[in-house]
């Protein structure tokens, strides 16, 4: 465990390439387009029309929360939907085909195939923050107003950054062994959305009255992440501090365990890609 904790701290030495690497990604991502990095903002905005136009005036969920306003329930749809569409469903995804994308780099003697998750998780992190603006401008226009709780919107991205690098490093290294991982992991992402609280809210009456279903809500940690987030902008409500302090402790396990698992992996990566 000492060595492992170690190799973590042994990371902090890879910073420059790390940032080389995060750079490149962002540069190629919108290569030869004519928006360039206005994608970047554009994304989520398109994002907010479509959900605002098929679950908010479509759809028209019964819900007390923003049964008043079409509008209020984009906002709602839109805390969670940005976190986790733009950061942890693309991370996760793009984890599966890193090392694979990338075998050529790892292939070389001396390159630490470790920073690849962690450039696909803080890419695509720099895409989600590059969206956030969007979001707290989305307040005012769409029904509400900003409260100081918005301050706490790091703490929970902090939390989620742990929880989607630790699962990163989990599918990256399984994925180089179990390539059907790549088409099962689109299936269960798929699931895990509707399974969390981003097209409802967490008090909705049809999981509350299910014990099973609450049970279920409780242990899925991105529940909780997606609650803070919508507390912070939508609800301007204190965060959960005790349910937000579980998960990040839990993320911490995750990260050990799939960077465990990521290093005991690692000398099989080049014959395998």
């Amino acid at each position: 465990m000492l060595q492992l904790i170690k190799k973590f701290k042994d990371l902090y030495k890879y910073r420059v390439l790390i940032q080389t690497l995060v750079n490149r990604e962002l540069k190629a991502r919108y290569r030869g387009t004519v928006l360039g990095f206005l994608w970047s903002f554009v994304n989520p905005m398109l994002l907010l029309i479509v959900y605002t136009l098929v679950f908010g005036f479509i759809i028209q969920p019964k819900v007390e929360d923003f049964s008043s306003s079409p509008w209020l329930y984009a906002l709602f749809l839109f805390c969670g939907v940005l976190p986790w569409q733009v950061w942890f469903a693309a991370s996760s995804l793009e984890s599966a085909n890193v090392l694979m994308t990338q075998g050529n780099l790892i292939k070389k003697m001396l390159f630490p195939t470790e920073i690849l998750p962690i450039v696909v998780v803080t890419s695509n992190f720099i895409h989600f923050l590059l969206g956030v603006p969007v979001l707290l401008i989305s307040v005012p226009l769409l029904g509400k107003a900003y409260t100081p709780y918005l301050l706490f919107l790091p703490l929970v991205m902090l939390v989620q950054y742990v929880f989607t690098l630790g699962f990163c490093f989990l599918v990256s290294a399984l994925t180089v062994h179990f390539r059907d991982i790549k088409d099962i992991l689109a299936n269960v992402l798929t699931f895990w959305f509707f399974a969390s609280p981003i097209i409802y809210p967490v008090t909705f009456e049809n999981v509350q009255k299910h014990a099973l279903l609450r049970l279920f809500m409780d242990l899925n940690p991105m529940t909780h992440i997606m609650w803070n987030y919508q507390n912070c902008v939508f609800y301007g409500e204190m965060i959960r501090w005790k349910r937000l302090g579980v998960t990040f402790l839990l993320s911490l396990v995750l990260l050990f365990i799939g960077y465990y698992v990521f290093d005991k992996l690692r000398d099989s990566f080049p014959e395998e890609v």
